[in-house]
Order: C-alpha cells, then structure tokens, then sequence
C-alpha cells in the first residue's frame, strides 16, 4: 500500500521539520489512516500490529496539541510496562526534537518515586506513564490532569483488562470530559471495545496490517507429549541455532524453570518476568539485546513492549489461551519489513487452541513434526558477547563514546571487538567479544576513563 508523504498533512512546520531530520518520508499504513482524525480532534481506536508506527502516529497527533508556553500537563500516555514507557517517551522526544520547551516525564513504577515527584514540581507538558504509579501521584495531587486534552491508551487491551483496568479506569474519570481519547494495540477483544464505548465519543475504528502477521513470519506448529516439552523446545533451539530466541512461557514459575533446565543444559539463557526488579529487569534486557545471551524466557506481560531489533525467531513453550496474545507474540519477529521465524508447541489436549489462531488469523496452520524419539542432542552455540559492567553512567557524564576511547586506547582492543554500550544513570554496560573480555576487564581497571576510576566487573 503506498502512502502519502508526512508534508501532505495540516502538521506544525516544525514537526515537520523533526520528521525530515529523522528522515521519516512516507507514512505507515497505521499513520497515514488514523493521523488526519487525530488532528481533526477525533476519538480514535487504532489496530495495528507491533513495529507498525502507531507510536509516531499518536505522538504526532499529541504534539499537534501541544502548547509549549501553557505549563501543563496536556498528554497523557499510559502503557503496560516501563520498558515501553521508556521506549515511548524516547520516540515522542525524537518527533519534538525541534519544537523548543516541550517537557516530557515517565512515570514508571518498580523504581523510586523521590525523582518522578521532584519531576512534577513544574508540570511537564507530557506525562508517559504506568497506570499504577500514575494513579498513585494523582491520588497524592503531586500530578493533575485539569489541563489535560489528550489521553492515550498504548497496549490498550492491555490496559483495560483485569490488572490495569481498575487504574485505567480510575485515570480516565479524573480527566476532563473534553479530552481526546486515543486507543492503540495489536489486538482489540470485544470487551476492549465495548469499554471504549464508554469511555470514547464515537471514535473512529481503523485496522490494518493484520495480514502482515502471516505473510512476513513462517509459522510451524508442532504437537508434543507434554512431559516432553522441554526436550522439543532444545532441540528446536540446538537445531535452529538462532542469535536470539524470544521463548514465551505462561507464568513466571513456568519462565524460571525454563531458565533453570535449558542453563543445565549448556544454554545461555535469562528470564524476565514479575518477580525481578528494576535493575535486573534492565541488566536481562541489555545482556539480551546486546548479544551475550542467545535465549530469553519471558511472560506475556514481561514481554509487552520489549524493543529487540532483528529478534531471529520466537517460541511458544505452549500455546496462549486466546489468540489475541498469539499476534503480539508472533509481532515480536519480522518487524520492519523483515522476515521472521515463530514455532509453537502444543499438547494433543490443545488442539483447540490451534483451531482458534487459524480462525482468527484466517490461515491453516503448517503442522511440523519432530523425532521425539530420536532428538538432536544438545548443541548449544555460545553468544559471541560477554557484558562488562562500569559502575558509573550519566550522572557521572560518563559517555558511551568516552568508554568505547578507553577501550580502544589504553586497554588496547580493536573497535570491532566492542559491541553495544547501553548507559544508564548510574551504571554502564559494554558488549566484549568474549575472546577479548578478559584483556577489556584487565585494561580497564588498570587505566583510566575520563581521568578517573570506576570499578569494572563481567556480569555474565
């Protein structure tokens, strides 16, 4: 489907302006259907599968809102988890990169509240935000929403079903009736839309993108003896041999024994889900993404909003109970254009559950077999990464390109030995080839970075 160019839209010059520095030429199907309701001021429910742009398509219809010199909170944007917190307010920060005096304040929960209430002593023009920690800064009037026009609901299904909806809710009615209320997902059950009913004025239904689901990722489904699932799924990963596997599990007890048995087994393997913190939950996500481990176990919710780009191929241990969670898992892989690989175990008892996907995607399953009497024994390849830790981040100004200068000077290792550095307000972490970490590690401590020292420690 070909789509119009951004400038053909009624959008301020100088969101203009970012979208051409961003080099963002062309609108997404998503964007180019639901931006002009947006900024005629309308409702809108928005279905589109993830990596779509449906964050730039309701980012720019917020900012179009936006007025910089009322000091205000005029949006709001509540979402599941922080990581997507996180990765929203990076992408609307982006598109109002050259409108000046624009604040933008996540509210995440898991973390401290000191800083998030420091932030609201000016109002900020933005806030991104989990539900529950959003409520919780209303409820103590450190946040209010008086001058709000735009409120968005991304995950929407997310947000309305039973964990969120109480607080979404709660949200909802202390916003002034005169907002805009824009909802956003991959999927869209009938009980979401029957919610938005009462708390949408007529809005305006756009889908798309669907069929992408099917046609970009190849889907096998494999039916196995239950007591044999874990066998399948390493011998799945021993013979796919992938550079990262998104493993999906139904419980977080069901994710850490995962974890446990595919370690024993020589995998280089993590696990996200509700009961770790925040700082674990970062050093998973980066030890993931940057490639020193090949295989993450994660939870439906843990893995709402997850941003891993070129995620080789996705896994259901077992199949989901509604189909609706098996696109947002299957739209983990073949992102952007690009191709993907989903596989999916199921035991004779859940034929159902493959019956039900086929419906609602509208395609016959491909049903593979594997020798469960004969399975290919473990041949784990290990990351080519290992993850060095530097205690010291952006508080400390501590620069990626700053770390990457010592590496490359004074511990000695060539640039394409360094892989990803990932910053954060205390702490930064560093990709190694591990044929090279130990030579890193060694340089490090035995130098400087910035004229100063910083302990430095493998965390894999």
């Amino acid at each position: 489907m070909e789509t119009s160019p951004f400038s053909s839209l009624p959008l301020n010059p100088l969101l203009l302006q970012a979208l051409d520095s961003l080099e963002y030429k062309a609108m997404t199907p998503i964007q180019a259907m639901s931006l002009p309701p947006m900024l005629e001021g309308r409702d809108v429910i928005g279905q589109a599968r993830t990596g779509s742009g449906k964050t730039a398509a309701y980012g720019l219809g917020l900012l179009s809102k936006i007025d910089a010199t009322l000091m205000k909170t005029q949006a709001l944007v509540l979402c599941p988890t922080r990581e997507l917190a996180d990765q929203i307010a990076k992408e609307i920060r982006r598109l109002a990169r050259c409108m000046p005096n624009v604040k933008l304040t996540v509210l995440g929960g898991g973390i401290s509240k000191r800083p998030q209430v420091a932030s609201l002593e000016h109002d900020p023009h933005i806030v991104v935000g989990m539900a529950g920690r959003v409520q919780e800064l209303l409820d103590e009037g450190n946040l209010k929403l008086d001058s709000l026009r735009v409120l968005v609901l991304d995950e929407a299904d997310r947000m309305l079903d039973s964990d969120f909806e109480q607080a979404s809710r709660a949200i909802v009615d202390l916003a002034p009736k005169t907002r805009q209320t824009l909802f956003f997902s991959a999927t869209f059950p009938d009980t979401v839309r029957a919610i938005s009913r009462r708390l949408q004025l007529n809005p305006v239904e756009i889908t798309v993108d669907n069929e992408i689901v099917t046609a970009q990722v190849e889907q096998t489904f494999y039916e196995v003896d239950p007591m044999k699932r874990l066998d399948a799924l390493a011998h799945l990963l021993s013979t796919q041999r992938p550079e990262s596997a998104l493993v999906f599990a139904h419980t977080k007890n069901d994710a850490q024994d995962i974890e446990v048995q595919l370690a024993k087994r020589g995998f280089s393997v993590l696990s996200l889900h509700g009961d770790i913190d925040q700082r674990d939950r970062d050093e998973v996500l980066v030890r993931f993404t940057n490639g020193s481990a090949r295989v993450l176990i994660a939870t439906d919710v843990a893995a709402r909003g997850l941003d891993i780009k070129d995620l080789a191929l996705v896994i259901s241990y077992e199949l989901p109970l509604e189909p609706d969670q098996h696109v947002h898992r299957v739209g983990r892989t073949g992102r952007a254009g690009k191709s993907g690989l989903a596989l999916h175990l199921y035991a004779p008892r859940e034929r159902s559950r493959v019956a039900a996907i086929e419906a609602k995607l509208g395609f016959k399953a491909a049903i593979g077999k594997l020798p469960m009497s004969a399975l290919s024994p473990d041949r784990p390849v290990p990351p080519v990464f290992v993850t060095i830790c530097v205690d010291a981040g952006r508080r400390d100004k501590l620069r990626p390109g700053d770390l990457l200068g010592a590496l490359t000077g004074a511990a000695g290792l060539a640039k394409e030995a360094v892989g990803k550095i990932n910053t954060f307000d205390t702490r930064t972490y560093v990709a190694i080839d591990r044929r090279f970490a130990k030579g890193a590690i060694d340089g490090l401590r035995a130098g400087k970075i910035k004229g100063k020292n910083f302990r430095v420690r493998p965390i894999d």
